[in-house]
């Protein structure tokens, strides 16, 4: 099936000797029915030139940041914002620079910043500059920044020298577009439930029992899933965290809000419980604040147990329920014991004593237990990266 017919692509050229295979790339994404804009960077136009993109793209060339012409027809926001998707093809170390430092001095750096479409990058570089410090740093925080990678490859590279850093041949260029293509198109009929963060469980008017949950790691769940086309719903307790504009975000404060804002949004195809709900709540609320005391008595109550609530029902449960274990020790047996005891098909576990994850950390590495005894482990990594392999599991799952 083509997944690229009637889609709209804006192709970035940059400079270096892989250049020659963007014009291959503009020939196949013509075959599948593209229409194609292209932006040539300075050092683009030494290895190829603008007529020979316009001939194949059968579309005008644009290169120069201020040129009347340009921003009388259309400027650099439209141009940001006309495509389905924005490919950068080869991608050289000094582009993938200053995207990584927001930095914006020629056209195609602008477009990029001021995007807000899915940008693929195919790196072309020298194998030392693929492999030096700065480039990885680089390409982390773009990754960070939801920047999809197609290759580089491990090859033989025009100045003579073999390892990676070699662009990714047209073929496999289109085959990434397309199957990303796909992914929306099967995924956009789905909806998934998120829930993230802590709770707070008030005492009085001033003072609540809460957790040191930070919610990235559900915020970073909930985008991932948004970015693969599922309608998603964010269920968030207390944090100063942002969200996609296309997920419905659900702001809570107790667990009872949190398990009632959870009904509401049901049904769904997947839930995936990654909030740090109380476990406890006051029997009883003081209206006013409690004034300093020597000793103070609190009588605690159990809060509903979402998870196990959801995954437990009869008629509301979602074709896969995912819950997560936040754990200091017996990680193994505290995970399975949950998955048994809730009824889920998933848990994730992480080890919250290691201080390099979990809790308000950027990075995770998890565990993920199944009903059918397997496990797989997400090594350490940004959590925008575990979230986007734990949707992929997501999706090769329902399909």
């Amino acid at each position: 099936m083509n997944n690229l017919n009637n889609k709209k692509i804006l192709l970035i050229i940059c400079g270096g000797i892989a250049a020659y295979k963007s014009l291959e790339i503009i020939r196949l994404l013509k075959k599948n029915g593209v229409t194609i804009k292209t932006i040539l960077t300075k050092s683009g136009a030494e290895f190829v030139t603008p007529l020979s993109i316009a001939s194949l793209s059968q579309s005008k060339v644009y290169q120069d940041l201020f040129s009347i012409e340009n921003e009388a027809e259309m400027d650099h926001i439209s141009l940001s914002r006309w495509a389905d998707l924005i490919l950068i093809a080869p991608a050289t170390a000094n582009t993938i620079s200053k995207l990584a430092n927001g930095n914006s001095d020629d056209l195609a750096s602008t477009v990029a910043l001021a995007s807000n479409k899915k940008i693929f990058i195919a790196p072309a570089m020298n194998v030392r500059m693929w492999n030096h410090q700065s480039t990885k740093q680089n390409i982390d925080k773009l990754k960070t920044y939801d920047y999809r990678l197609i290759g580089p490859e491990i090859g033989d590279m025009a100045c003579g020298e073999y390892g990676a850093g070699k662009m990714s041949e047209p073929q496999e260029v289109i085959n990434k577009l397309d199957s990303y293509f796909k992914n929306l198109k099967i995924n956009n009929k789905l909806k998934a439930i998120v829930t993230a963060g802590p709770t707070n469980e008030y005492i009085d008017p001033i003072r609540f029992i809460s957790n040191k949950s930070s919610g990235k790691q559900g915020y970073e769940i909930a985008k991932s899933l948004s970015k693969k086309g599922f309608d998603t719903t964010l269920i968030s307790g207390p944090t100063n965290l942002k969200t996609n504009e296309d997920i419905n975000l659900i702001k809570v404060e107790t667990a009872e809000e949190m398990f009632q804002a959870t009904l509401n949004s049901l049904p769904a195809d997947v839930a995936v419980f990654s909030a740090a709900v109380g476990d406890y709540k006051l029997k009883e609320t003081s209206k006013i604040k409690i004034k300093k005391q020597d000793k103070l008595y609190l009588e605690l109550e159990k809060n509903v147990d979402i998870l196990n609530y959801v995954s437990k029902h009869n008629f509301l449960r979602p074709k896969l329920v995912i819950g997560f274990a936040a754990e200091t020790n017996n990680l193994v047996n505290y995970a399975n014991e949950k998955l048994n005891e809730k009824n889920c098909d998933w848990i994730v576990a992480n080890d919250v004593s290691n201080k390099k994850i979990g809790f308000d950390s950027d990075f995770n590495e998890v565990s993920i237990f199944y009903k059918n005894k397997k496990t797989d482990k997400l090594k350490y990594k940004p959590k925008s990266e575990i979230s986007d392999e734990l949707v992929d599991k997501i999706i090769n799952h329902l399909n």
